[in-house]
């Protein structure tokens, strides 16, 4: 393709347009923040490392990364050790990949109140998953989940949704044994809706009568969408995944530790528009090109930074971090199965080495040894540029 020559990436778009469109836009403070880390990352303003080879004195200087998990170009490293973690963590048994959004009418009062609406989405969902399991007509027994929360579509469009990875069993309460779902069947679809419905709107309501939602709307407004939403279909997918349950992981933790679009899928920037690739699902998964002007571009990508301190990933049922030494360890106990292990029986070197780059930190000249890294004091940065 002709733009391959012209790949850009997000700190390029920033460092361009950013001083010029940010007073168009209504950013907030952590907003601005984001926006501010990921265009200082690796960059002089955040400092640098200086690497020195003992056998061949070469040096080298590395600037240090924002950590901001909004960034395309940080959290790789805690991306690898999500991923070692729930591979360790998985049954021998078939999987479950079930996704749960909302109608497209909430979508402005979920963007008021992020932090509020993400939370009641996400315990909405899980609710929904860990009650109808305990049914006896559908498994009869308590589920583990891992939740995982989106809010964008492949053309940076605002789309909340929640995607869960799911063991097609679970510990049944009475007999402590575990018990194994049918193939390819877990919950019916139709039910998950309906049950899903009733509980978020119920919830929502909820909040609504006690003000703890801002909105331009007012109460009564708001309570009448409620009442419309009640007879609009809430679309749930499930599926089994039929690759494995790591694959399932795999494309998760692309988005775990990183926000809206990565580097690879921008081709192109100036300082007026943005050209990116994209999935059309609309159309059978085709790859396709869109432009944007720089303006809606970051507009866009603000508005999926999510709220300081809010979890995107949670884990529940016998997953969840209270239960993960007794309730997993009892089901791995009863499947015979052995746990892999996990990332913190490494050090940060070893696993580095091991799992990522083990060449990290080799000499990039002679790669004989590893080299010696020592912070540079903002003088002795000055000087080195």
């Amino acid at each position: 393709m002709l733009w391959m020559c012209f790949m850009s990436s997000v700190r390029e778009v920033l460092k361009t347009s950013f001083s010029d469109v940010h007073a168009q836009l209504p950013l907030t403070y952590h907003q601005y923040k984001v926006f501010n880390a990921l265009m200082n990352c690796r960059t002089e303003k955040l400092g640098a490392h200086s690497n020195v080879c003992e056998d061949c004195d070469c040096s080298s200087i590395d600037y240090n990364s924002c950590r901001d998990r909004h960034c395309p170009l940080c959290k790789s490293f805690k991306r690898e050790k999500w991923r070692m973690d729930r591979i360790a963590e998985l049954l021998n048994v078939h999987y479950f990949h079930v996704v749960f959004t909302v109608p497209e009418e909430l979508h402005e009062l979920m963007f008021q109140n992020q932090s509020v609406l993400y939370t009641l989405l996400m315990k909405s969902s899980s609710k929904t998953l860990l009650e109808l399991a305990k049914n006896k007509k559908y498994l009869g027994a308590s589920l583990g989940l891992t939740a995982v929360l989106h809010t964008w579509g492949q053309t940076l469009s605002y789309h909340p949704h929640v995607h869960f990875i799911v063991p097609g069993g679970g510990l049944c309460p009475e007999s402590g044994v575990f018990k194994v779902s049918r193939k390819r069947f877990l919950i019916p679809v139709k039910v998950l809706s309906r049950v899903f419905r009733a509980i978020f709107l119920s919830e929502l309501k909820a909040l609504i009568l006690s003000g703890k939602l801002y909105s331009d709307r007012s109460n009564s407004e708001l309570l009448e969408l409620v009442n419309i939403l009640y007879q609009k279909p809430f679309v749930i997918y499930a599926k089994e995944n039929f690759d494995s349950p790591s694959y399932v992981i795999k494309y998760l933790c692309q988005y775990t530790h990183r926000v809206a679009i990565s580097n690879h899928r921008i081709l192109y920037s100036d300082a007026k528009t943005v050209v990116f690739s994209y999935k059309d699902y609309r159309d059978r998964g085709k790859k396709k090109v869109m432009t944007l002007s720089s303006t809606e571009f970051i507009r866009r990508f603000a508005m999926h930074i999510l709220p300081m301190g809010f979890s995107k990933v949670r884990h529940y049922g016998f997953l969840a971090n209270c239960n993960k030494k007794s309730k997993l360890k009892r089901c791995q106990q009863l499947l015979r199965i052995i746990p892999s292990k996990k990332s913190s029986d490494y050090s940060a070197i070893d696993f580095i080495k091991r799992f990522m780059d083990k060449n990290a930190f080799k000499c990039r000249v002679c790669k004989a040894k590893d080299v010696t890294n020592e912070p540079l004091s903002a003088d002795a940065l000055l000087n080195s540029s």
